[in-house]
């Protein structure tokens, strides 16, 4: 079966993580600073601080920056259930703002609308999460404009997007947000089997954060409350979790960064065999926008003029031809958790035609020529019945 998404485990990653097995430290050594600074360096910001998943990192991100009970967050449908639910662990309320079809992405437009009514009814977001979809920056300059304007904190989920850059700048290097959150998950781009991490510009949001991951626990005089009884002191300052990475995560992701640029290169040459081979066939890729770079974690066609019943019988017959194709997302407002809560179907309806035409096609760097030119031939015959 070719996959839709895996990793890339080279000898050089091997040899790393079997350096720390051999080593003093499986936890709390070295390697975690070391690859955050390898984070950091690629995506010019000052703070980066790992966890033990990006779902983990959204968390700290929404309680570093203030989030609780009686605010709100708004984020995009089309994402993985984490970028909303972060909302809920801090005891705040969800709402979803609906997508640009043609990327994916939140749309301004209709944030902006939605901030209109929402400051009109006294509800306005203290936290908006703007998701990457498929590796293409969302319109960060445009949506920092209205934070500015209506008075939240932007969190960015870049889970599919380290390696991409907008305007001409990495993502992550938070110029237009207050924290960027990455995965690692194996199927990403750069892989640390779990993982994720946060990047920030405040130094005040680092220090809650590499709190908020440890217990809330500080040794550091300064943030301490008493006299330090010795140098075994600490202190709890705040309700912390064990959201900490392993040593043997973080060697691993630091051996993976070193190859990122062309792992990004060889997704976006795929990307662009993809887009030239299907052209005559009915499916939509998404539009990649002016000033942007997208990392390519996924390759998202929408199969135009066709009923759902039909992207289910393609869907089917390529599995069956041994093609791991996938559907991201069913959004999240429509799941059974989230209709609980109030949402219905029509609730937002850009994001509900999206994922009724979505399908997503394999895209990884181990994806051989052959590989390609196999799904290729498989849509053209199963698009031709």
């Amino acid at each position: 079966m070719i996959a839709y998404g895996r990793q890339d485990i080279t000898q050089a990653d091997i040899d790393a993580v079997v350096s720390v097995l051999k080593s003093d430290f499986l936890t709390q050594g070295p390697q975690v600073p070391a690859f955050e600074k390898a984070v950091a360096h690629h995506c010019q910001v000052p703070y980066a601080v790992a966890a033990n998943s990006a779902t983990s990192g959204l968390h700290m991100a929404c309680l570093a920056l203030g989030l609780q009970r009686g605010d709100w967050l708004w984020t995009s449908p089309i994402t993985f259930v984490a970028s909303a639910n972060c909302a809920l662990y801090c005891g705040a309320q969800v709402d979803f703002v609906d997508i640009e079809p043609s990327t994916g992405n939140l749309s301004v437009q209709a944030l902006e609308a939605k901030l209109v009514q929402a400051e009109r009814e006294g509800r306005l977001p203290k936290i908006v999460v703007p998701v990457h979809f498929g590796g293409q920056p969302c319109d960060m300059a445009q949506i920092h404009q209205l934070a500015l304007r209506y008075g939240f904190k932007i969190i960015e989920d870049a889970s599919h997007a380290i390696g991409a850059t907008y305007l001409g700048e990495p993502v992550g290097n938070c110029r237009y947000s207050d924290c960027t959150v990455f995965s690692f998950h194996p199927v990403k781009i750069v892989t640390t089997a779990e993982g994720g991490l946060v990047t920030t510009r405040s130094p005040h949001v680092f220090e809650r954060l590499e709190r908020l991951r440890g217990h809330g626990i500080t040794r550091d005089a300064a943030q301490m409350t008493q006299t330090p009884h010795g140098p075994w002191y600490y202190e709890q300052v705040d309700l912390g979790f064990n959201y900490r990475m392993t040593e043997l995560q973080a060697a691993l992701g630091t051996s993976q960064m070193q190859r990122l640029r062309d792992y990004v290169r060889a997704r976006t040459r795929m990307a662009q065999h993809y887009q030239e081979a299907l052209s005559d066939l009915p499916l939509v890729p998404l539009r990649l926008a002016a000033g942007r770079t997208s990392a390519w974690h996924l390759y998202v066609v929408q199969i135009s003029k066709t009923a759902p019943s039909c992207r289910r019988e393609l869907f089917e017959q390529l599995k069956a031809a041994g093609i791991g194709v996938n559907v991201h997302y069913i959004p999240v407002h429509l799941q059974p958790y989230y209709r609980a809560l109030g949402f219905t179907d029509g609730s937002f309806p850009a994001a509900e035609r999206f994922y009724q035409q979505a399908l997503t096609l394999p895209l990884h760097p181990g994806l051989s020529s052959s590989d390609l030119q196999h799904v290729i031939g498989a849509l053209h015959e199963s698009m031709s019945r």
